[in-house]
């Protein structure tokens, strides 16, 4: 079962039970449509709080080996690179991990991953997942 426990709460409620009671108690769409939107929201601030263990100035310091494809500022300076700025920690854990164990493959990856341990990993998901992103609204036509 899936539980929702926003930070800072004590409460340990399943998610499905909250939207289910929340959206039971309204009587028109109006208070339904309230409801999901608050339970989403909630979830989404949650979900957000999200931050690696790895320290983000170590992070930048083992980050200047990846500035010649991803960019220093996490933004990727070739076609191929992804773009590493404000991207979810766990997400870039993950990836590392798998390309240092060869699961992932990528044949710049697979010449720096192998060298990276647990805590440069760590280092390096709170360095670029602390980088902020802003998007602003798509050109006019």
């Amino acid at each position: 079962m899936i539980r929702f426990n926003p930070i800072g709460s004590r409460s340990n409620v399943p998610a499905a039970s909250a939207i289910h009671r929340a959206c039971g108690a309204a009587s028109d769409w109006r208070g339904a449509a309230s409801a999901l939107l608050a339970a989403g929201c909630a979830i989404a601030i949650s979900a957000s709080a999200v931050r690696a263990a790895g320290d983000v100035a170590a992070g930048r310091h083992k980050a200047l080996a990846c500035q010649t494809c991803h960019g220093l500022d996490g933004k990727a300076k070739i076609p191929e690179a992804p773009n590493l700025a404000g991207q979810n920690p766990i997400y870039l854990i993950k990836a590392l991990k798998d390309y240092r164990s060869g699961a992932r493959k990528n044949d710049m990856m697979s010449l720096v991953a192998p060298t990276l341990k647990d805590q440069d990993i760590e280092d390096l998901a709170a360095y670029f997942s602390a980088i902020e992103v802003t998007v602003g609204p798509p050109p006019k036509p």
